[in-house]
């Protein structure tokens, strides 16, 4: 299986009746003797997942999202029916423009809204809270002991009086900055979501209920009402509404890869069956997946495009081969059997390299990253057979035009001169790095270069580094949404709670209560806590409610019987049914990878000290502790996956040259490339998160394809007893010249995800760009400079 055997110097054949067709290996004469029969079965193929395709569905679900397996996780999961609406719910803020919230219309507004809402499928309705809802309650001291009632009273009739009523009712609620805002200009309707839609059994369609919620939210706004919604449902459901926009960027990169193909070989036909072939690999992917039960989610979305973008690396080497070959004379047929044997074993290795770099990321504990892995791997699966065998039995039939190979022989021919002043300025030029000189300073300037990019690598950020949505532009209707949001109350939108688990009918006693009102105290010294709430905080207020609002009393009463007495009136968020669950709420400024760390860190810090048999303290509910949750595991699969990646490229790589020395040339451009990336994402502010963590994983497996081209060429030069620096060049003419080509193409065609409208896709358009160009450079530049040191003829396989 030594690549060096591959490359045999093959005889100019013009006529197929002199070529053995029984040479080769037993793939390539079961291949091309039943061209037909190939052809035949792909177009089928082609029809079958065509029409699959069209029942192909883009949706997300909430579970998917988060790493299910993970301590915290499972602590949310064990407790979530007694935590209904604090992982997935939305906030609707009902602001208005003028005046504030008491004013019949405006009351009018959110009530119909909240009915509107409330009929909903999928939403969780016992849980639902508005200024309307019957479980948001006043409670308040008077003459003849506690009292209360619903914030909207009964007798509620939009008169002056009923309104004044309201106010005071809002004052004595307790929720202001929860669900009205602190200026009196805004009231939140919260919104909790059922895991699957209680009626249907169905997951929850988050494309058309973020439609419904754009609907309503056209149907009531006005020059007195704005309406802003914050919550997981309409980040997916905007993401989706974004991504639609994805088939655009798709269209980009086929006419950017089609155009500059075209203009590299003038010839049309080839370059249709170059990027046709790429599309068809696309065309199974999307019919597979449906036919397999899966569907595209906001991140898997962009697999397709990375395998058209692999497709038209590894068939456009196919079709340089078969080009050169012709233009030598060669038959059609018989060139493409040629470079069937050259380059099947390195496109074999460079796509099982790719598909490694999907594959690990099924370390990865979040399903919807297990799903992209999954694609990804099925997509290069479909490559395999699309863009090594399907090309060039295609192109086999159709050959190039006879000027493109005119052409294509001329430049060779140009390129091959033999005196130095013969050869190909820009390859002459990369031919300098396979001497002592250069070869040293390109050596030093990467390794200093990885230097620099280790240090600065090390202030990688995990998680998010931004507030808001950043999936989403900072400017994107959702991120002001969340801005208001966080600017008017103290509830915000980030919210983590703590889950504190004591035997039944424990959750009121005192002890319990002290214990959660010293973790309170402590999560509010946190700079990025705006604000706790629990069963604790309640007991303080009541306590002084009952005594003539006196702020002497603003503490846990010690009396068994006045915090009963309290617990009957608490609002159920705060403790269970059976009263063996308590949760403390702490609302955050922000999500960004700094503030969750700080409030895991108390939270682990205080249960390690405080927490008992019977009083356990545990991480974590709310979006913000599922954040948390995931943001470790991020963390811990990132080494993981960065270990088993190259680990798994170096294995590949040393099966295909059976030789260290040349592993250590390809693999050390990449290990570079990969430290500079983590540095790039430092100077961008961008954090491995869910949506960046595949990206490092995906330029070592796709990048290591240059790296593979080049040294399968180079090591068969050096084979025949050449020197390093003539199988160098011998390469470069053969297949640098498609390196160059699709490193600087592919780098385009992503570059332009950067004016997406949705934030993470632009993040991976410029960190892919960034290792598509820089691992090509790493492959010229790098690689025959280490090569210099390491490789020697007729002893590179040897190593």
């Amino acid at each position: 299986m030594a690549v060096a055997h591959s490359l045999p110097a093959e005889a100019v054949i013009v006529d197929l009746a002199d070529f053995d067709t029984r040479s080769g290996s037993f793939a390539e004469r079961a291949l091309f003797n039943n061209r037909l029969v190939i052809v035949t079965l792909c177009f089928l193929a082609t029809l079958v997942l065509g029409y699959q395709a069209f029942g192909l569905k883009l949706n997300a679900a909430f579970d998917k999202m988060i790493p299910t397996s993970h301590p915290y996780i499972v602590n949310f999961l064990d407790n979530r029916s007694q935590l209904a609406g604090m992982g997935n719910s939305l906030r609707i803020a009902v602001a208005a423009t003028e005046g504030d919230i008491f004013d019949a219309e405006y009351l009018d507004t959110v009530r119909k809204m909240s009915d509107e809402l409330f009929l909903m499928p999928s939403v969780d309705r016992p849980y639902m809270k508005s200024l309307w809802a019957p479980a948001v309650r006043w409670t308040g001291v008077t003459e003849e002991g506690l009292d209360g009632g619903p914030v909207i009273p009964d007798d509620y009739d939009g008169s002056p009086e009923s309104i004044e009523q309201v106010r005071v009712n809002v004052e004595r609620s307790g929720e202001i900055g929860q669900l009205v805002a602190a200026n009196y200009q805004s009231s939140i309707i919260f919104v909790p979501l059922q895991d699957k839609i209680a009626e249907t059994g169905e997951r929850i369609d988050y494309h058309a209920l973020s439609k419904r919620i754009e609907v309503l939210r056209a149907k009531y706004e006005s020059e007195k009402i704005r309406i802003h919604v914050t919550g997981f449902a309409k980040v997916v459901g905007d993401l989706i509404d974004g991504l639609q926009q994805v088939m655009m960027f798709f269209a980009v990169a086929i006419v950017i890869c089609t155009g500059v193909l075209y203009w590299y070989t003038r010839c049309l036909r080839s370059t249709l069956l170059v990027v046709g072939c790429s599309v068809v690999a696309v065309v199974w992917l999307l019919g597979l997946l449906p036919t397999l039960g899966y569907e595209l989610d906001p991140y898997s979305v962009l697999v397709p495009f990375l395998v058209f973008a692999i497709g038209m690396s590894h068939g456009a080497q196919k079709m340089n081969g078969i080009m050169q070959d012709i233009g030598r004379g060669t038959h059609s047929l018989v060139a493409a059997r040629y470079t069937f044997r050259r380059l099947f074993l390195a496109g074999l290795t460079a796509l099982l390299a790719d598909a490694v770099g999907f594959a690990v990321l099924m370390v990865v504990d979040i399903q919807v990253i297990q799903d992209l892995a999954i694609t990804a791997s099925i997509g290069v699966a479909v490559l395999i057979f699309t863009n090594l065998v399907l090309l060039p039995i295609l192109l086999s039939y159709t050959g190039v035009s006879p000027v493109a190979a005119q052409r294509s022989l001329k430049a060779e021919l140009m390129e091959a001169g033999g005196a130095p002043h013969g050869k190909h300025p820009f390859w002459a030029f990369l031919d300098l790095f396979t001497q002592r000189k250069w070869a040293r300073i390109a050596v030093l300037a990467g390794l200093a270069m990885g230097a620099v990019g280790l240090a600065v690598s090390f202030q990688l950020k995990i998680g998010d580094t931004d507030p808001g949505a950043p999936e989403l532009r900072p400017d994107s209707r959702y991120n002001r949404d969340n801005a208001f949001m966080t600017a008017n109350y103290a509830a915000s939108s980030d919210v983590y709670i703590v889950m504190v688990r004591t035997p039944q009918y424990a959750c009121g006693q005192y002890d319990t209560l002290m214990a959660v009102d010293a973790l309170e105290r402590e999560l509010q010294q946190l700079p990025g806590v705006e604000a706790t709430s629990s069963l604790a905080g309640l007991a303080k207020v009541s306590n002084a409610g009952m005594n003539e609002g006196s702020l002497k009393w603003f503490e846990i009463p010690r009396s068994q019987d006045m915090l009963n007495a309290i617990i009957t009136r608490a609002p159920r968020e705060m403790f269970n049914q059976n009263c063996d669950l308590l949760t403390v709420y702490a609302y955050l400024k922000d999500h960004k990878a700094d503030t969750l760390a700080s409030v895991v860190n108390v939270v682990e810090a205080f249960a390690a000290r405080h927490g008992t048999d019977e009083v356990r303290f545990l991480n974590a509910a709310g979006n913000a502790g599922i954040e948390a949750a995931t943001n470790i595991v991020v963390r811990k699969a990132n080494v993981q996956m960065l270990f088993l990646v190259y680990a798994a490229v170096i294995v590949l790589a040393f099966i295909a040259f059976r030789s260290w020395r040349a592993v250590v040339c390809a693999v050390v451009p990449l290990m570079i490339t990969s430290v500079l990336c983590e540095a790039l994402m430092v100077w961008l502010n961008i954090g491995v998160k869910v949506a960046t963590l595949p990206v490092i994983a995906l330029g070592v497996g796709i990048g290591v394809d240059y790296a593979l081209y080049v040294m399968t060429v180079t090591l068969a030069r050096l084979k025949e007893g050449m020197s390093l620096s003539a199988a160098y060049y011998k390469a470069l003419i053969f297949t640098g010249k498609v390196v160059v080509l699709t490193g600087i193409t592919l780098g385009l065609a992503v570059a332009t995800w950067a004016w997406s409208p949705i934030k993470f896709q632009a993040d991976m358009g410029i960190l892919l760009a960034f290792m598509f160009i820089w691992n090509m450079l790493g492959a010229l530049i790098l690689l025959p400079a280490l090569g210099h040191f390491l490789l020697r003829p007729n002893k590179a396989v040897l190593g």
